[in-house]
């Protein structure tokens, strides 16, 4: 997953995968994904990312799965 951000235009591109774009759905005004031919998500793009999505910083964190 790569994570990339467009200062000059407040933009959020975030890649899932490399797959070939088949398709983009509007999920809201500014906020946008790109699909594969079966539905898996290639590609996220938000607009207007600090006042949207309150991307003023970025974290990850993988969770481990407990075993009992």
């Amino acid at each position: 997953m790569k994570v990339k951000y467009f200062s000059d235009t407040d933009t959020a591109h975030v890649e899932f995968t490399d797959k070939d774009v088949y398709e983009t759905k509007e999920i809201s005004e500014n906020v946008y994904i790109d699909i594969d031919k079966k539905g898996n998500i290639v590609n996220m793009t938000i607009e207007h990312a600090k006042a949207n999505a309150g991307l003023w910083e970025f974290s990850y964190q993988e969770m481990s799965r407990k075993t009992a």
